[in-house]
């Protein structure tokens, strides 16, 4: 059974139950808005602005948006790409790609126009949909992206350079076109980057979706009853797949555009959320607005909430122990996973194992893993080693990137680039990661992108982009810059030069000093982060 076949049984079995809620705390204002979108969705006037959508609705826009492909052409393995913030359409469009026998191609709603370039050159995208914050971007790359591809605009007042989807898929059937589905077929492209920057397309078929549907119904126990809240971006694989447990169960999700405690706190209580899945500076932030007494818990209805688990970054032990004298009925998880892995749960800490909290846990639900040595061998416990996992979550390839698909893929086994040892109990615990990747806040910045742009100032002579240990978002990005000789440079000229950078992606903080490299030109990163990580969390203590 396909993921696919999952939403065609919640149709049949629960046709007019709610499936998906759009809570969207930002277009307050926008609450009267009438949407046409051919009668399928249910708008209320409620604050904020929130719509719904019961699972047959679900199922119908899935097969419009499937038909409309079939009648441009498009067929098996063609590929389609969703560039659009979370919103109701989000998944329909997801799942009338499937529909159709394509796969489907999640876009990082960061991305800048070069970035969406290439990702759609790399997969061999055959259609682009978009959404209206994203027009500026399209624009500035269509004329290379066209001919021979087409674009679907999602929203008012389509751009004369794109069509309307929801024009089109008005004029579709809603008659499932039952494409043959297995679970060998491919299914979906996600995008990750190593530490050069570059992302790496990474294939999965069915399987990888099935499972993680499976595995997320077992690690959190989910029945028809929960209600999961969904704040995170669904182009990741982590929100993505955690929400395949309520497609599993015929739950109702919630999604959520909005991040501050009060918001996850009123959602949580108006929508009788069950399960919550946050990041640690989102979590960070709650107990903060708590203890600070900026909302109060008196206000909102929270016995519901059972699970609270987070994923995406390292979580601080002091975090969650925090977190269970505050919520002391809550159940905990952590969920260690990569896009290669189909997301989060390929290790989990598992909800009876709180009193292990520091460690990622133990092998998902059908995964195996291994810490292994330089020569692939296993080490003892309590050994450092790169962590290894195998399972039916397994990524099929990088597209068409047959050495980096050999080098990552080695007998079955994906080797993560992440060191790990085992203890004596058999938990799993990151040391450190083997690839330069900063987490911060859950999004990954990578160096050598940092770096490039900041050796376009004409004052820099070399920069080094490293991870600073930080209290709230796990790590922040630290350029250490070594101007050129004679040069006067302040970090204030940096922070400005720096605002060409996407918010996210700006360094944070900002050390004058010479970057060492080794005989061969690489940069000394360990020395860096040794001789910088305690001094930038002392720092960052200081602040507060």
């Amino acid at each position: 059974m396909t993921i696919v076949d999952m939403l065609r049984e919640n149709a049949r079995r629960y046709p007019s139950e709610v499936a998906l809620v759009e809570v969207n705390p930002e277009r307050r204002e926008n609450r009267h808005i009438t949407w046409r979108d051919y009668e399928l969705v249910e708008t209320t006037d409620e604050e904020p602005f929130r719509r719904e959508m019961t699972w047959q609705v679900f199922d119908e826009k899935a097969n419009r948006f499937a038909n409309l492909l079939l009648s441009r052409g498009i067929r098996r393995d063609d590929k389609v790409a969703i560039l659009l913030y979370n919103c109701i359409e989000w998944l329909p469009l997801y799942f009338g790609a499937l529909k159709s026998g394509a796969t489907v191609v999640p876009l990082n709603f960061r991305y800048s126009a070069d970035e969406i370039e290439y990702c759609v050159e790399k997969a061999d995208v055959d259609i682009l949909v978009f959404g209206p914050e994203f027009i500026g971007r399209v624009e500035e790359i269509i004329d290379r992206i066209q001919p021979g591809r087409l674009v679907f605009f999602v929203g008012d007042d389509c751009p004369t350079w794109a069509e309307s989807y929801r024009e089109l898929a008005s004029l579709c059937s809603s008659a499932d076109p039952n494409v043959p589905l297995s679970e060998d077929d491919d299914a979906a492209i996600y995008f990750s980057s190593g530490t050069t920057g570059f992302p790496k397309a990474i294939l999965h078929r069915h399987r990888s979706l099935t499972q993680a549907a499976q595995m997320e119904q077992v690690h959190h126990r989910q029945t028809h009853d929960d209600v999961f809240l969904c704040i995170p971006p669904l182009y990741h694989t982590g929100a993505c797949m955690h929400w395949l447990g309520s497609l599993i169960t015929g739950s109702r999700g919630v999604l959520l555009r909005g991040v501050s405690p009060k918001t996850v706190l009123e959602t949580v209580s108006t929508e009788r959320c069950t399960i919550v899945w946050l990041l640690v500076p989102w979590a960070q932030d709650i107990l903060v607005a708590i203890e600070d007494g900026s909302v109060r818990l008196k206000d909102y209805h929270l016995d519901q909430w059972r699970l609270m688990h987070i994923g995406a970054q390292p979580v601080p032990a002091s975090l969650i122990r925090r977190w269970r004298e505050v919520f002391p009925n809550h159940a905990y998880d952590t969920n260690y996973g990569l896009s290669e892995s189909m997301g989060p749960g390929c290790v989990h800490l598992g909800m009876e194992n709180v009193d292990h909290v520091g460690a990622i846990g133990v092998p998902g639900y059908r995964w195996e893993c291994r810490v292994v040595s330089e020569d692939g061998r296993d080490v003892e416990d309590g050994e450092v080693g790169e962590l290894c996992v195998r399972g039916p979550g397994l990524m099929e390839c990088y597209y068409k990137d047959p050495e980096a698909t050999a080098e990552t893929l080695v007998d079955g086994w994906l080797h993560t680039g992440d060191m790990a040892r085992r203890d004596e109990d058999g938990f799993l615990w990151l040391v450190d990661r083997k690839k330069d990747v900063i987490i911060t806040g859950g999004e990954n910045l990578y160096p050598v992108q940092i770096e490039d742009y900041l050796m376009g100032h004409p004052a820099i002579k070399d920069v080094a982009v490293i991870g600073l240990p930080d209290e709230r978002l796990g790590e922040i990005a630290c350029a250490v810059v070594q101007p050129k000789e004679d040069a006067k440079l302040t970090e204030e000229d940096v922070a400005r030069f720096c605002k060409g950078l996407p918010r996210y992606k700006r360094p944070r903080k900002i050390i004058f000093a010479p970057v060492p490299r080794n005989p061969t030109g690489k940069i000394e990163k360990p020395a860096l982060r040794a001789k910088y990580g305690a001094e930038g969390l002392v720092a960052r203590e200081s602040e507060q």
